[in-house]
């Protein structure tokens, strides 16, 4: 896996997320968030991979608006701001939890 995988992936996670915030109901952000988590988890980025379990959870709860949003938020930046040492999923899940 190159750097340049790793640069594409990213730039589809994120073209990813940007449709999310303009789709209605959840059967429509499933499988999104599910291609989001899979390249998260191919390409080692596990604040996203947590971030994204944490918007699919909310979603499969019924949960709408702000908090949506917010997890969406989350989600945009482990997904473009991810480095070696930066968050790990456990930070991640508390800032999902605060």
């Amino acid at each position: 896996m190159t750097s340049d995988d790793t640069i594409t992936a990213r730039a589809e996670m994120s073209a990813r997320i940007a449709t999310i915030d303009w789709r209605a109901g959840p059967t429509r952000l499933g499988p999104d968030i599910d291609r989001i988590r899979a390249l998260a988890e191919h390409h080692h980025l596990p604040g996203a991979v947590a971030a994204a379990h944490q918007l699919r959870t909310a979603v499969a709860r019924g949960e709408r608006g702000v908090p949506v949003h917010r997890l969406l938020a989350l989600l945009h930046e482990a997904v473009t701001g991810e480095y070696p040492g930066s968050p790990t999923e456990q930070d991640a899940r508390s800032s999902v939890a605060a």
